[in-house]
């Protein structure tokens, strides 16, 4: 494995982060079986991996104590655990969003679901619309004042909506935002048009998720299987359809190709495109098995050509905001 700094903090994490997402049993398509969750993590452990990405949200809470017991006996110091706050928590009022009370309840919630003593990163899973931007970044402040948080981060929001909790920050003397947790891959790529501009202006750290697109980057589908009732091309959930356009074949073409030449897989190609982009620090992957999770981290041994790289990008054109997908 190797390592680099997030953004412009000196913190040091893997390459890859291990997204922690599919530990729980709130959705069909999740682990459920937390053994088995807990030999991702203690393998990817093992590979080096040392940057751990969930949310209060994954499974209402699983997920985060699930990855909290298996961490239990490793070395907190090396470790870099990152979770997340804005969705629903609960029915009622004060169960969401970045409003001071909510985001200071959740922090103590997370560290205790957790196990630990501070969150290294705690990111606003969305923007709050309902809440200014000046009462979220003081209680991410005062979190940070308190020792019981290292770093903060966003996520997914529209370009305005990051300067202006950037700028935010610089004018109040709020802790400001590390890092980015954006869409992007080999055929989403609107966000080259939104956020990864500002992080590379900014020196934020760009940590992507679906880095796989939802599993059509590892060329599990085909374009010409015959249609099911419930699925599509094998597919069974709407995000993964939604990839299923001719531009986005034209890439996944190309990466097979590149794959069969190097003898790799096209996961692999499609990971090592996506770290070799010049503002990402740490893709995010969500393998549900030691063979996937062992397969993607074999990507950080292969270097694409300037020309490879280039014949990927070349079927798709990045627009903001996103294009629709037809299926």
């Amino acid at each position: 494995m190797t390592y680099t700094r997030l953004g412009w903090t000196g913190l040091e994490v893997s390459e890859l982060c291990l997204g922690c997402m599919n530990f729980g049993s709130a959705e069909p398509w999740m682990m459920g079986d937390e053994d088995a969750s807990r030999a991702v993590i203690e393998r990817a452990l093992d590979l080096g991996i040392n940057f751990f990405d969930t949310a209060n949200v994954y499974s209402t809470g699983e997920s985060e104590e699930i990855l909290g017991r298996a961490l239990a006996s490793y070395d907190r110091d090396e470790l870099v655990i990152a979770t997340k706050v804005f969705g629903d928590m609960g029915e009622g009022p004060n169960k969401s969003g970045l409003s001071r009370k909510h985001i200071i309840d959740q922090c103590h919630a997370s560290l205790d679901r957790l196990g630990v003593d501070y969150i290294d990163l705690y990111q606003i899973h969305r923007w709050d619309e309902h809440t200014p931007i000046e009462e979220t970044l003081s209680a991410l402040d005062y979190l940070v004042d308190e020792g019981l948080v290292r770093y903060i981060g966003a996520s997914t929001m529209a370009g305005w909506q990051f300067s202006k909790a950037l700028y935010t920050a610089d004018i109040e003397g709020y802790e400001r935002f590390t890092c980015m947790q954006p869409e992007y891959n080999a055929v989403d790529r609107h966000e080259e048009r939104n956020l990864l501009p500002i992080c590379a202006d900014q020196d934020v750290g760009v940590i992507p998720w679906s880095p796989l697109a939802g599993g059509f980057l590892t060329g599990k589908y085909e374009r010409d299987t015959a249609l099911e009732d419930d699925t599509v091309r094998g597919a069974t959930d709407e995000y993964t359809k939604a990839r299923f356009t001719d531009d986005n074949w034209a890439v996944l073409d190309v990466i097979r190709s590149i794959a069969a030449d190097r003898d790799v897989t096209p996961a692999q190609v499609s990971l090592a495109w996506l770290r070799q982009q010049p503002v990402v620090d740490a893709p995010i992957i969500g393998p549900k098995s030691i063979e996937h999770l062992e397969e993607n981290v074999a990507s950080i041994d292969l270097e694409l050509s300037e020309d490879e790289r280039s014949r990927i990008e070349t079927p798709k054109r990045p627009v903001w905001p996103p294009e629709s997908k037809d299926t």
